[in-house]
């Protein structure tokens, strides 16, 4: 029962979160990013470039664009993965369709792109912290990720934020505007980083356990983190054991610790920070010494 309390209440903040996120994300669409021709990638940049074209709000066309890809996430992921999602979707177009009725903030497009871009990707990430995702580029990348495993996720979302950008060019007219919203998505890349991941830290997590396959399963295939199978000895025992390793960004590793709970509360764990990764979804460790 303490449990369930625990759990109920945890909820509840989550939802608060990604409400309160939310309303700052329509904020940074509607008053600063979408009055300036400023289109910063994604489903969100895409919704104002056909907003030029056809007369509905962005808001809801960022919902109608989500409606299929969120059926598709549904299809791969199942609905436990996108209640949250959904839930931040709505909300999110519903807020950028509201405040879309009140004067810019801003129409000098150097502010609005470093206040939208920065207010969004903060924004963003605070919703990914609350277990959810804003829809979107984000379900597309990880269902590619499923079909074509060798693509990085970081060039899949640039390459998707750029062909929004580059669309931009020619609807709006105006190459300035293009210019002004590769920087934002340079920027919103940096502050999400910042704001999801702290400075430059993951967890390092090694786990024993009877259940180890059913465990590394779960990871595998709900929270999408390698898992790498190491060989032991206890040494009192001599018995073998599997071990399990794995390295997770910060805001994972409480899924991967509820994961061992569920499947084994007998199991072994041990949590450690780790300061710097170098490999796929980490650092590049040629370029980053550059």
């Amino acid at each position: 029962m303490i449990h369930e309390k625990k759990s109920l209440k945890t909820h509840i903040k989550d939802y608060i979160i990604i409400t309160i996120a939310s309303f700052f994300y329509g904020l940074a669409i509607s008053q600063f990013l979408d009055p300036n021709d400023i289109a910063p990638g994604g489903v969100s940049g895409l919704s104002m470039i056909i907003n030029r074209i056809i007369n509905i709000e962005v808001g809801t066309i960022i919902l109608m664009i989500n409606i299929p890809i969120l059926l598709l996430g549904l299809y791969k992921f199942g609905i436990k993965f996108l209640i949250s999602t959904i839930y931040a979707t709505v909300m999110g177009s519903v807020f950028t369709n509201i405040l879309a009725n009140y004067p810019p903030i801003t129409t000098d497009p150097l502010l609005a792109t470093i206040c939208g871009s920065a207010i969004a990707s903060i924004a963003i990430g605070f919703i990914f912290k609350a277990g959810a995702t804003t829809g979107g580029t984000d379900i597309i990348v990880k269902v590619l990720r499923l079909r074509f495993p060798h693509l990085k996720t970081g060039r899949l979302f640039l390459m998707c934020d750029m062909v929004v950008v580059l669309l931009s060019a020619f609807v709006f007219e105006n190459t300035d505007s293009a210019l002004y919203a590769a920087i934002g998505v340079f920027l919103m890349s940096l502050v999400f980083d910042a704001v999801l991941y702290g400075a430059d830290g993951a967890k390092l997590i090694y786990i024993i356990s009877n259940e180890w396959q059913a465990i590394a399963t779960r990871i595998l295939m709900e929270l999408d983190v390698g898992v790498t199978y190491l060989e032991g000895e206890g040494a009192y025992s001599n018995e073998k054991k599997r071990v399990i390793m794995c390295v997770v960004r910060k805001q994972i590793a409480p899924q991967v610790e509820e994961v061992v709970k569920e499947e084994d509360g007998n199991a072994f764990m041990i949590v450690s920070s780790a300061a710097e990764i170098y490999g796929e979804g980490y650092k590049n460790i040629y370029s980053e010494k550059i």
